[in-house]
């Protein structure tokens, strides 16, 4: 019963990290970063809404919608792991065209080798002014190998935005400050600490990664920002055509 009561709690604070992630979450500037911003633009997101590389639909409690469908990518490994309604063939997705109020798309477009199809798809299901909330890495580790392909600058992502008919009303860079550099540290020590006893390993990260954090959280409230260092880009756009 207490080992179930941990790994929920431990669950909870993969996305939604608070004060006991400080001391032991590897990605705690990142996750803490993403859902801040997406708190800020979820007011956009309602109606029926199209989540699509859903994974286990982490942010969908903070949209207001009325049909709330997950998309992935169909392998064995999603089927049997992933929270989606929906898989398809990563190319066209199974829906009629404008069908959606909304599309959400968390860490997905670094993924999609074919990121022109995968905008052209996100384009044709969502109805005209409809919104699509994306969020994508600007500066991050290899990930999820070998199926990471791209990083996405605030330039290139309005460029390509734009290419395929979205309108970018809201651009916000997350974590655009000295916690990039503690991020990288504790990335850097989470992928070189092999451990397979979760409690030694768990007893690793307090003391190695903790100060990080720590240091982290209060140096960039001290030190200036730098616009053109940061970890993701919160991009809020509408189908104009």
């Amino acid at each position: 019963m207490i080992r179930k009561k941990l790994a929920k709690i431990f669950r909870e604070q993969e996305f939604y990290p608070n004060f006991l992630s400080l001391f032991v979450h590897p990605a705690y500037f990142a996750r803490k970063g993403l859902v801040e911003n997406v708190k800020v633009l979820a007011k956009h997101i309602n109606g029926k809404v199209l989540d699509v590389g859903c994974g286990t639909k982490p942010y969908q409690r903070l949209f207001n919608f009325k049909e709330y469908i997950g998309l992935e990518l169909d392998t064995p490994e999603n089927r049997q792991h992933k929270n989606a309604d929906f898989f398809y063939d990563g190319e066209r997705f199974p829906f009629k065209g404008a069908e959606f109020d909304s599309v959400v798309a968390n860490e997905v477009l670094e993924h999609v080798f074919n990121p022109e199809v995968f905008l052209r798809e996100t384009n044709r299901v969502l109805k005209i002014n409809g919104h699509f909330l994306l969020t994508v890495p600007f500066v991050w580790d290899e990930h999820e190998q070998p199926f990471d392909y791209a990083r996405y600058s605030s330039f290139g992502i309005k460029y390509i935005l734009e290419k395929h008919g979205f309108k970018v009303l809201e651009h916000r860079k997350s974590v655009n400050d000295i916690r990039v550099v503690f991020q990288f540290i504790n990335s850097y020590i989470k992928k070189k600490v092999n451990i397979k006893n979760r409690y030694f390993k768990l007893l690793i990260f307090i003391i190695l990664i903790s100060p990080a954090n720590i240091l982290g959280s209060v140096l960039y409230k001290i030190l200036p920002q730098n616009n053109d260092l940061y970890l993701d880009n919160i991009v809020l756009s509408q189908k104009i055509k």
